[in-house]
This record gives structure tokens, sequence and C-alpha cells, in this order.
């Protein structure tokens, strides 16, 4: 596992691309090639029953015409990822935190709309990328604070209070923040 694997990116105050302002990103996947994460607090326009209807799966379950899906990045903004609780055990599913796994096979999907899905989750349609060295480039730029990621950040609080609450749990107050860092 790579030292930013399961962890929060965290867009600093200066970050001007509209994609990640104050935008809290779950980062999946970082190794040699480069990274891929899920932008947490960015709702999209569409509900999880748009998508659920748009790929054919039926759902009875009207409380999902109120889900948000979330605009996980600016890349293939025509895939799917779900970030849920519980073990990875779907087709297509890999842990990317304590308590927290992606799956991006459609069977998750036709689970909750059955009601047999995981106990939590976050619909994201598209993914945040880096090639190889471009986020460690961004960091060294001080674009992004990172921290371990925590399921109770993804799941349980309201998307405006997601990147507060990201900073917090460094131990930063948001108002000590500046919009952009200096270098030693």
């Amino acid at each position: 596992m790579s030292y930013l694997e399961q962890q929060f990116l965290i867009a600093m105050p200066g970050m001007e691309d509209p994609n990640f302002t104050r935008g809290v990103t779950l980062l999946c996947q970082h190794n040699q090639d480069g990274a891929l994460g899920i932008t947490i607090n960015r709702p999209s326009e569409f509900t999880l029953l748009d998508v659920l209807s748009q790929i054919g799966i039926n759902c009875e379950d009207g409380s999902l015409a109120h889900v948000p899906v979330y605009e996980g990045g600016p890349v293939h903004r025509e895939r799917g990822f779900v970030l849920h609780t519980g073990e990875p055990r779907w087709e297509s599913s890999m842990r990317v935190g304590k308590n927290i796994s992606v799956t991006t096979s459609r069977d998750i999907l036709e689970a909750i709309a059955s009601g047999h899905g995981p106990d939590k989750f976050l619909m994201a349609l598209g993914y945040a990328g880096w090639g190889a060295g471009q986020l460690e480039d961004e960091m060294r730029d001080n674009a992004w604070l990172n921290v371990m990621a925590r399921a109770d950040i993804v799941f349980d609080l309201p998307a405006e209070q997601r990147w507060e609450q990201a900073v917090a749990s460094l131990g930063i107050q948001v108002g000590s923040l500046q919009p952009a860092g200096g270098h030693a």
C-alpha cells in the first residue's frame, strides 16, 4: 500500500480548479503510475433513482429518489463508483479505508435497489485522476493536505460539512489555513 492510499486529499483554500475547490477526495489507489480518487462532497443534480432508471435497474423504493449522486471527479463522468461500509463482497470491490470499500460493478446497485445493499453508501459518477508523479508535485506545491480517511466523514456528515471536518481531523482550525503555502 502506498503512503497516500486510504487517505483524504483535502484541497487547500487557494485551490483554483473548480473541480476541487474546498474538495475532499478519498484516494482509492496510488502507485508509481499515478493515483485515482473519488471526491465525496460535490452532490450532482442526479439522484440514485435517476441512475438506476438510466441503467435499467428496477427499483420500487421511493426513498432512493432523494439519495444524491456525487460528482466523483472530472474524469470519465459516465463511470459509477459506490463507496460503502462493510466488507468488499461484490463482484468488483476493494477496500479503500477503515470500514470503507469501493465497488464498480452493477451487482451492488441491484442489491441497493432490492434493499439488500450495504448499510451506508455514497454513489459517485466520475473520478479524479493523476498521472505518474503529478499528485506528488501538487502536494509539494501545497495544493493538498492529507489525512487518514474516516468512514464517519464519508457517510454520516452532510456534504457541506465534510471539508471542514476533514480539516479539523488534522487538528487544524479552518480559519488558520492560508490560501497558499510557503516553502522553506
